[in-house]
């Protein structure tokens, strides 16, 4: 059963829906990137992301059956969740379409690079030899390694990212197939769905920063790097998650984002807020933003809001989403 306060726990004969909650592979075992999945005809890349379209591809054959509608089916998530439904809003065609709404909750949508991409192919390196397949059929060692080794292998790969100057881990990859370009190549008309709603919540950043960011100079805390509140050490975490940033371009987003600022909804003064104000932006709102906004008018409608009721955290909004978004449309259209 999903988490309290998740609409399954809210759907009844007054909510007129049917809910269907579909597991779907994560991590090493739905998002191994690299040149190797590609090139074996018996691998797919992004298999979380198959794993999804493949229930809705159940829904559209057998959700009668239940009293359904084929021709009414919205996709909700939050977070990774509604990362993978980003994913669907501009996966490739499918004719019919497998969903019609598409309702996404602080899209957490980070770097996406390509499968072969140095980024991604480190991921199935550094798998490998974590899982001792260093060898010719590196691949078919990893399909027959035991669990075990595999989710230890995995253990360490997510934590040496945790908190650190990158964020990047497990994630879909472009691969020229389900995913066919990047979010920033999605144009006008590209989105697949009738209606999109996107959220994100104010101050959500900070549960991704490490927590160092918050503790007065010279204090180090401990890690590699570590972290204090001063200007240098925002550098240090500004250069690590956009390593691809020329300085130009690192200083324009500090002066975007300048140590003491405001947003629409908050004032700040503080390196640990302003680093994940870069955040929030980057990987939950704007992704957000630019699904809804390339949303064509003559193909369906668009809304877009922010959850500012404090803490405002990353999923503050869920409770109400529970409550309420499958019952009415917010009033808060652009």
């Amino acid at each position: 059963m999903p988490p309290s306060g998740y609409p399954v726990l809210n759907v009844s004969s007054s909510t007129d829906i049917l809910f269907v909650h579909p597991n779907y592979r994560i991590n090493v075992f739905g998002f191994l990137p690299g040149r190797e999945i590609a090139a074996d005809p018996e691998s797919d890349l992004n298999v979380g992301l198959l794993d999804q379209e493949a229930a809705l591809k159940w829904v559209q054959k057998h959700i009668v059956h239940f009293g359904g509608d084929p021709n009414a089916v919205s996709i909700w998530g939050q977070s990774a969740g509604a990362g993978s439904v980003l994913a669907h809003t501009i996966s490739r065609k499918q004719n019919p379409p497998l969903f019609h709404r598409a309702l996404l909750s602080s899209p957490y949508w980070p770097k996406t690079y390509r499968y072969n991409a140095p980024e991604a192919q480190d991921l199935y390196d550094r798998m490998v030899n974590l899982t001792g397949c260093t060898g010719i059929d590196s691949l078919r060692c990893l399909k027959t390694a035991p669990l075990s080794v595999l989710q230890a292998a995995n253990t360490v790969v997510v934590g040496s990212h945790l908190y650190g100057t990158s964020q990047y881990t497990w994630a879909p990859v472009i691969d020229g197939s389900f995913l066919p370009k990047p979010l920033s190549e999605v144009t006008r008309g590209d989105i697949n769905g009738q209606a999109v709603l996107g959220m994100y919540n104010t101050r959500e950043g900070d549960y991704f920063m490490p927590p160092g960011l918050r503790e007065p100079a010279p204090t180090i805390i401990s890690g590699t790097p570590g972290f204090n509140s001063s200007e240098a050490s925002l550098d240090i975490w500004l250069r690590g998650y956009l390593p691809t940033f020329s300085e130009k371009d690192i200083q324009n987003v500090k002066r975007l984002y300048p140590g003491a600022g405001e947003t629409e909804t908050m004032r700040y003064n503080d390196t640990f807020t302003r680093a994940g104000l870069i955040y929030r932006d980057s990987v939950l709102a704007c992704p957000a933003f630019w699904a809804v906004g390339n949303v064509a008018p003559e193909k369906g409608t668009a809304w877009m809001g922010e959850y500012t009721v404090a803490p405002a955290n990353h999923a503050s909004d869920t409770i109400w989403v529970s409550l309420s978004l499958f019952s009415y449309v917010p009033p808060f259209k652009n």
